[in-house]
C-alpha cells in the first residue's frame, strides 16, 4: 500500500487575529495564552487567507506530515498526485482544492458584525465560483466571561435595507448589532450560517467552522473602511462598491422563534450501535456545499468512505486509526487528512472525532 491508502496527521496552526487560549487549551499546549499567534486555526486548509503577506503567500494553508516522513503543504502533496489522492469525482466537483475550508475561531472578543455573499452574488460581484455559506459547531465555552456565550445571528424583523443603510453609513454599529437576533449558546449547538445572513461570534464561543473554501466578507464596520478593502479591485466603480457592501445581505428578518427554526440545527443521526453512532452535525438539508458528522466511539467501527476526502478532528478521547496499510493513535485535538480511498479504514477506542465532508461528498 502507498502513503495514498492510509490517514495523514496535519500540522496544527494558529493565525490572524488576539485570542487562540482557547485553541491551545483544547490541543493540550500548555501554558494556554491569548496572544497575537492567533484566535484562528485554519485545518486542512488548501486557501491562502485573502491578501496574504508578500513574504507569506501560504498563509493559511495547511502543512502535513506524511507518511514516509516528509513535511509538506497539503496542496503541494495533493498536486504530486491528485489522482490517487482526491479520487475523480471529487477532482471532478472541486479539482485540487479541497472544496471546503475548516477552522477553529476562538472569540476572546465579539468577532465584527459582518456577512458573506451567497453564490450566486459572489459570481456577479467578485467574479468568485464560491460564496461563503458557513456554519457553528459550538465545543467550548469561556468560563471568565461578564456574560455567557452568544451569537449575533439573522434579521430581526421588519429590517429592510433603508433601515440598514442609514446606520451603516452612519457607522452605527450599536444601532446594527440591535438589529440582529442575540441567541445564548451552550457546547454542542450547532447553526448555519446562510449566504447573506448577518452574523458575529459573540465573546466566549470557540467552535468549529466548516464553509465554502472563499474569504469575501462584507463588514458592518466604517461604510468608509470596507469600501477601501474593495478599492484595490481594478474596474470598480463606486456603484459596484455600494452593492457590493449593501447588496449582500438578504433582508428577511424574522421573529426570534422563526430564526432558531432556520438556523439552530437539530441532530440526525445516520447509524447506530453497540460501538457507538454517527450524526449529521450539518448535512445536505442544509446546505449542499459541504457537510459534517460526529462520529462517537466505544468499540469499534468503520469510518465509512464516501469517494471523497475527508478531514478530521478529534475532539475527545483517545483510540486509533487503523486500515491495511497500518495504524495511526488519535486523540484530543489531533487533526487527520483522508485520501479519498483507504481499504478497510476503521476507528476503535473511546473516542469522538469529526468528519468533514466536502461539496459533492453526499450527491
Amino acid at each position: 500500500m502507498t502513503i495514498y491508502h492510509q490517514p495523514w496527521k496535519l500540522v496544527p496552526n494558529r493565525i490572524r487575529g488576539m485570542g487562540g487560549r482557547e485553541i491551545d487549551k483544547f490541543r493540550g499546549v500548555s501554558p494556554a495564552v491569548d496572544d497575537r499567534t492567533g484566535s484562528e486555526a485554519w485545518i486542512g486548509s488548501t486557501t491562502a487567507v485573502g491578501r496574504p503577506p508578500a513574504d507569506n503567500p501560504n498563509w493559511g494553508r495547511s502543512e502535513t506530515v506524511l507518511p514516509d516522513g516528509r513535511r509538506m503543504y497539503l496542496f503541494e502533496a495533493i498536486h504530486e498526485a491528485p489522482q490517487e489522492i482526491m479520487g475523480s469525482r471529487h477532482l471532478d466537483v472541486n479539482g485540487e482544492g479541497l472544496g471546503m475550508l475548516i477552522k477553529y475561531l476562538d472569540a476572546q472578543r465579539q468577532y465584527g458584525l459582518q456577512c458573506h455573499p451567497t453564490r450566486p452574488f459572489a459570481k456577479k460581484m467578485w467574479d468568485s465560483d464560491y460564496g461563503k455559506e458557513e456554519s457553528w459547531y459550538v465545543i467550548g465555552t469561556r468560563d471568565d466571561t461578564e456574560a455567557p456565550a452568544y451569537i449575533l445571528l439573522g434579521f430581526k424583523e421588519g429590517v429592510t435595507r433603508e433601515v440598514w443603510e442609514k446606520h451603516y453609513r452612519n457607522d452605527d454599529l450599536a444601532a446594527l448589532e440591535n438589529l440582529c437576533h442575540r441567541i445564548e449558546v451552550k457546547v454542542g449547538d450547532a447553526f448555519m450560517v446562510g449566504g447573506g445572513v448577518p452574523h458575529a461570534l459573540g465573546e466566549g464561543c470557540f467552535v468549529i467552522e466548516v464553509q465554502e473554501p472563499a474569504d469575501i466578507t462584507v463588514g458592518a464596520r466604517s461604510f468608509e473602511f470596507m469600501k477601501t478593502r474593495f478599492r484595490g479591485d481594478p474596474g470598480v466603480d463606486e456603484a459596484t462598491y455600494d452593492e457590493r457592501l449593501l447588496g449582500a445581505y438578504l433582508y428577511d428578518g424574522c421573529s426570534p422563534e422563526e430564526n432558531l427554526r432556520r438556523w439552530l440545527i437539530p441532530r440526525k443521526v445516520v447509524r447506530s450501535g453497540d460501538w457507538g453512532s454517527e450524526s449529521f452535525v450539518i448535512g445536505p438539508e442544509q446546505t449542499s456545499y459541504f457537510s459534517f458528522t460526529e462520529l462517537t466511539v466505544n468499540g469499534e467501527t468503520d469510518i465509512l468512505g464516501t469517494g471523497f476526502p475527508q478531514v478530521g478532528i478529534v475532539i475527545e478521547g483517545k483510540g486509533a486509526l487503523t486500515c491495511d496499510a497500518g495504524k495511526m493513535d488519535i486523540s484530543r485535538g489531533d487533526e487527520i487528512f483522508f485520501p479519498f480511498d483507504i481499504p478497510n479504514l476503521k476507528i476503535t477506542g473511546d473516542t469522538t472525532i469529526v468528519l468533514c465532508h466536502p461539496e459533492g461528498a453526499n450527491a
